[in-house]
């Protein structure tokens, strides 16, 4: 975990500060050049990689914080899980839940719930500010089992 942190921060991205946004999100698309798609899907989203070309790609049915969720998840795997070559495809919430998933998903929930806002609030006013109560279970986790 010490690894992927040192990685993240590096970025300096505001990752795990503040809390990260749609705009922060295509910022830093923009920056590492990964094509972001809406489309029609049977998965929430994807990231993928082909020709040395980086792309996300999320279902056009979702919206909100969900979407927010799923897009932060495939940047995940881009940040923490790119190869240096070839061909490379993950899919959220497909499988079973790996360590690269695992880590995704905490790169999520850091970026849309960061530390600061978890040691501010109570879980009853995260929920009341319409924080999904799973995913803010999830969050509280992360917390309490590496203090990120």
């Amino acid at each position: 975990m010490q690894l992927l942190l040192q990685k993240i921060t590096q970025l300096k991205i505001g990752w795990n500060e503040r809390e990260l946004t749609e705009n922060d999100l295509y910022r830093i698309c923009r920056r590492f050049k990964i094509g972001v798609t809406e489309m029609p899907l049977g998965v929430s989203g994807f990231y993928y990689r082909v020709m040395g070309r980086d792309f996300i790609a999320v279902d056009s049915k979702l919206s909100g914080s969900k979407k927010l969720l799923v897009l932060f998840h495939e940047l995940g795997h881009f940040l923490l899980h790119t190869p240096d070559s070839g061909v490379t495809a993950n899919f959220h919430g497909l499988g079973r839940r790996s360590r690269k998933e695992i880590e995704a998903d905490a790169f999520a929930l850091c970026a849309l719930i960061p530390k600061p806002l978890l040691e501010s609030r109570s879980i009853d006013e995260l929920i009341d500010d319409g924080i999904d109560p799973e995913a803010l279970k999830q969050r509280v986790e992360i917390y309490r089992r590496h203090g990120i």
